[in-house]
């Protein structure tokens, strides 16, 4: 047949000119001419725009799909007159410009889709009472869409798609767009309305890690995956050396192979790119292209080639063998490709505490972080009769006179804000001590909530929250006779402060290089970069932890930008993991309790619980001897600081009087948020740092001042001393340009004083710190104990790889290798083969349901791409870091545990004892290895080590030492490096691990099913072999430990 050039089957490509002589098509074109069985006619431009369709040329199979510019009705027209074999159906074409019948035919045919909702309008700016816009959602037909979510154009060709941010995470869009330059999305911090100008899908944010999928079909069984950072995160885009975006290609599930499948039968389209959002073990398709091909990878042009002969043949020439030659045509002359822009990169095996071998490999990293510098937490709380306080409280619980109201939005705090206003009088109602009125101090705490209302120039609903809860009724009668009761009394509690300090974020920017070290770092982003790095990060839901958790990605990743994006993207709130002491609040009241006796008594050093050898088995250990003595220090220290600011609070409230009220300028979340350096102009106007003013740091003292010491009583309250250290510290790490006398002799009374309570709250003995520990990180040693389980799951499925079946896929080296190309049958449900996916590796539907990506190994261009690093950053506050430290160094004293060794080693648990604070991003991690030289039943081969880090350097503070001022200039502190807690060359092995912590954590079989419903088998389904290896593993344990 190549030899009769009569014989060969024509193939018109009537496309437009800049598609056809693309380098994907011609490489494709030019190996289909190759086979000899085809004659390739280019229509060109000037005959698809300027000839009659009569004078086309004529072929047996009609490669057409629309481009900017291409008459796709033409086309039809000349479909319809000539009949050729169409790969791609042109009518469905005219679907893909529309976006609402895209979804509308992928919902018809069943593949899951993003919640979405359509508004239609008839012209720009038509109000439409079906759609309402409120600060954090739109609603839709009642149908509500909260913040973030997307909005598209329905017009399929206008690529300007929005993403809205949520007030709590900063507000703000970001637009996406087709790249320019390195650039493909832009943030815009000011812009939260959406856009009236005409039609809009929105549709639910689908967080999906940072990662997009694009997939590329040729033909219904043919499916190449490729994953790229999303544009969704910073906007940047990764190129290679050549400038082409950087792409990896993935392998699919089972579920995504049959989408692809499914996709092509839907819109008739044979060769077609469609994109793919993963997100907690579910796909769905967001976008279909058309006619789409790869760029680069020369087995996919061999690939595609092999595919479309096919297609052509059983179309045209049913009757000729579409067998693939020993050795294709291209293939008999053609030089050795380079290696297409992909680098190969080497295994990247990461170094470690000890050596155990060439053959070790990192497998998984577990780090549980505490959140950056941050300013003091603070309280109010006031009785309120003020009739507009009452009306705003029933205007927002919808009008229930017995309900409590939580004002948290941008609008609900403007409101409060404005009523708030009228009610503080503008001159100035004075500073004077308790036993003043009651009037005076009411009128100064509805001063202080305006003060917090006004900080910053912008609302944040993570950083101030307000509750008011009705106290006090009367009876009053309705019009109409019925009676009801009218609130005349309310408490109102507004909760502040907290909030993530530029010098919080720099620390969680660069604590990345502590956390991990130099080189383990490099080879991370490195496996990041080439989807080998399964990545997640978690935070529990307050403000300031996901703040440190998005500026920590940031540095880890080498990301750009603004913080917001980078949240909603990578970080997921679990607030039942990371959140709460609820349910140890009964047993720390009871430590509390026992701490307040042993310091108020003589000789509390002898006090003894256990092993007299070790300094930190005694009750109350950590405590100063003269704790009684240093505690009247304290108390005037204390007021010496807060008369010193009463002072200036008093001299900013009369240039406030004295002058006309400046309006509130409209807020500006990001712009605060985002912000990595002090305000030098602040600073050097005498202003205290950050946004807080005069007035707000007085109060900030005297609450301090009032519940550290009850006058009358002459009682101390040793649970205030955390809260007077916490304020101490932060003044003179930020405010020392303000040149408080005694606040450096009240740091040091104060850390002393902390130091020693601090570590006592969450326990008074080892064993009821352990029982502390225990309750409250119960949930998240459950989750660590998972991601480990997974992981040596992980390694052990890819340990005997030859174990495991081939995937069928296009073998161009074998003449009985043949692709079966089936028309789609909506009603088979066969999982077809597809070239990026392998039975061995199926999505790993785990315990905690997360999203994986795998390279595929056929067509990565990168060495040892099976190789894989689990990474799990769990984001929280110092409760769970003490409780954690406190589980690992005390699990042995448990009496399931007797006779066993602590997971700490003794010198680690003496550094730990005299470790002063788990301060501002003190840590632990936990780094899981793989020794491939060992047996896999042999528990060595897998092993933990465990670091920790006690965070910010507060021996700065302490140091008047030029150099120190110097760096002390930007108020932040550097992160220690990571001490190990284990002798070096110890080894613990992860059933070692597992055992000691067992008995404190969570069962995975107790952890919430996940909210949607998705078929799972089982680990040992996929692969047979796998079971055997399990099986045969399980008998030699067993047998092993009867013989013992």
């Amino acid at each position: 047949m190549a030899g009769n050039a009569t014989k060969r089957i024509k193939v018109g490509v009537c496309v437009m000119e800049k598609k056809a002589t693309s380098s994907p098509m011609r490489k494709i074109l030019e190996r289909l001419e190759a086979f000899g069985e085809f004659e390739i006619i280019n229509f060109g431009d000037k005959v698809i725009l300027e000839d009659p369709v009569e004078s086309w040329p004529i072929c047996d199979c009609l490669v057409a799909f629309y481009s900017t510019g291409f008459p796709l009705k033409k086309a039809q027209t000349y479909a319809a007159l000539r009949k050729p074999f169409l790969v791609n159906e042109l009518e469905p074409q005219h679907l893909l410009h529309d976006r609402r019948k895209v979804y509308e035919r992928l919902e018809l045919f069943g593949i899951p889709v993003p919640k979405y909702a359509l508004v239609n309008r008839e012209y720009p700016y038509q109000e439409l009472y079906s759609f309402v816009e409120h600060e954090d959602y739109v609603e839709v037909h009642g149908k509500r869409f909260w913040k973030p979510f997307v909005e598209k154009p329905v017009d399929g060709d206008n690529h300007s798609i929005m993403i809205y941010y949520p007030s709590s995470a900063g507000g703000g869009m970001k637009v996406l767009f087709r790249k320019v330059g390195n650039r493909s999305s832009e943030f815009h911090p000011e812009v939260s309305r959406v856009r009236r100008e005409s039609s809009y899908i929105y549709e639910e944010f689908i967080p999906t890690g940072g990662t997009d999928v694009k997939v590329y079909t040729v033909g219904p069984d043919y499916a190449h995956a490729e994953a790229r950072k999303s544009p969704v995160v910073d906007g940047v885009v990764m190129r290679n050396p050549d400038g082409k975006e950087v792409r990896y290609p993935v392998l699919l599930t089972p579920a995504e192979k049959q989408m692809a499948w499914e996709v092509c039968g839907a819109f008739q389209q044979a060769v077609c790119g469609f994109d793919l959002l993963r997100c907690k073990g579910r796909s769905y398709v967001c976008d279909v292209n058309g006619w789409s091909f790869v760029v680069n990878p020369h087995r996919y042009y061999d690939d595609a080639a092999c595919l479309l002969r096919k297609i052509f043949l059983d179309a045209k020439a049913p009757h000729l063998s579409s067998t693939i030659p020993p050795i294709l045509p291209w293939k008999l002359n053609e030089p050795i490709q380079p290696s297409e822009g992909l680098a190969r990169l080497e295994s990247g095996i990461i170094g470690t505490f000890g050596t155990f071998g060439q053959s070790e490999e990192l497998r998984c990293v577990i780090a549980i972080i505490r959140h950056g510098d941050r300013t003091p937490k603070q309280k109010v709380k006031l009785k309120v009769t003020e009739e507009k306080l009452l009306n705003l409280m029933l205007k927002y619980n919808g009008g229930n006179t017995k309900s409590e109201t939580k004002l948290k939005s941008a609008v609900q705090l403007q409101d409060l804000l404005d009523a708030t206003r009228l009610l503080v009088p503008r001159a100035s109602s004075g500073y004077g001590s308790d036993s003043e009125a009651e009037g005076i101090e009411h009128a100064e705490k509805l001063q202080q909530v305006k003060a917090v209302l006004e900080e910053g120039g912008h609302f944040s609903g993570i950083y101030r929250k307000v509750q008011l809860k009705p106290l006090k009724w009367i009876k009053e009668t309705k019009s109409d006779g019925d009676e009801f009761e009218r609130p005349i009394e309310a408490l109102m509690v507004l909760k502040y402060g907290g909030v993530l300090t530029h010098a919080g974020r720099k620390q969680n920017f660069a604590a990345k290089c502590s956390s991990f070290s130099s080189g383990e770092g490099t080879g991370l982003l490195r496996l990041h970069s080439t989807y080998r790095h399964d990545l997640k990060i978690y935070s529990s839901d307050e403000g300031r932890v996901q703040m440190s958790a998005a500026a920590f990605a940031k540095g880890l990743l080498d990301l750009e930008g603004q913080l917001t994006p980078i949240l909603v993207s990578l970080v997921s709130k679990e607030s039942s993991m990371l959140d709460g002491l609820v349910d140890a609040r009964a047993e720390m009241k009871i430590a509390k309790s026992r701490l307040h006796d042993i310091i108020m008594s003589e000789g509390m050093s002898t006090m003894e619980n256990g092993n007299s050898g070790f300094p930190w088995m005694i009750d109350g250990a950590g405590l100063p001897a003269n704790f009684s003595q240093l505690l009247p220090t304290l108390v005037q220290l204390t007021k010496k600081i807060t008369a010193q600011v009463k002072l200036l609070a008093e001299s900013e409230d009369e240039n406030l009087a004295n002058s006309k009220y400046p309006a509130l300028a409209a807020y500006d979340q990001a712009k605060a948020l985002g912000k990595t350096t002090i305000d030098v102009a602040r600073i050097a106007s005498g202003l205290p740092c950050g946004s807080e003013c005069f007035l707000l740091m007085f109060a900030r003292w005297k609450k301090l001042q009032r519940e550290l010491y009850h006058e009358r009583k002459e009682r101390y309250d040793i649970t205030q001393i955390p809260d007077v250290y916490d304020s101490c510290k932060y003044d003179l790490l930020h405010n020392t340009h303000l040149n408080l006398d005694g606040l450096p002799e009240l740091f040091k009374v104060t850390q002393l004083l902390a130091d020693g309570v601090v570590h006592n709250e969450y326990g008074i003995n080892p064993k009821q710190k352990l029982k502390i520990g225990s309750m409250i990180a119960r949930r998240l040693l459950g989750k660590i104990l998972i991601d480990l389980r997974n992981t040596r799951e992980e390694a052990i499925n890819i340990y005997e790889p030859n174990d495991l079946p081939e995937t069928p896929s296009i073998n161009t080296n074998k003449e009985e290798s043949e692709v079966q190309v089936r028309t789609p049958n909506k009603n088979d449900k066969t999982r077809w083969p597809s070239s990026t996916c392998e039975n061995s590796q199926d999505d790993v539907d785990d315990d905690d349901k997360e999203t994986k990506y795998r390279l595929d190994p056929k067509y990565a261009n990168v060495k040892s791409p099976e190789r894989h690093v689990r990474t799990r950053l769990y984001f929280t506050s110092e409760s769970h870091i003490h409780s954690l430290v406190n589980v690992l160094r005390y699990c042995n004293l448990d009496e399931s545990l007797y006779g066993e060794d602590s997971l700490v080693s003794i010198s680690a648990l003496e550094k730990l004892f005299l470790t002063r604070e788990l301060d501002y991003m003190s840590n632990i991690v936990l780094r899981m290895f793989e020794n491939t030289e060992v047996p896999l039943e042999d528990p060595k081969r897998f092993r933990i080590e465990m670091s920790f880090s006690h965070g910010a350097n507060l021996e700065l503070l302490e140091n008047s030492d030029k150099e120190v001022s110097s760096l002390l200039q930007e108020h932040t502190l550097p992160i220690m490096a990571p001490e190990r807690l284990q002798e070096a060359g110890a080894c613990l092995t992860l059933d070692k691990f597992e055992k000691m912590v067992r008995p404190f954590a969570m069962p995975a079989e107790d952890f919430p099913p996940p909210s949607f419903q998705q078929t799972f088998t089982g680990y040992f389904s996929r692969s047979g072999a796998m079971f055997e290896r399990l099986v045969r593993l399980f008998y030699k344990n067993t047998t092993n430990a009867t013989k013992q």
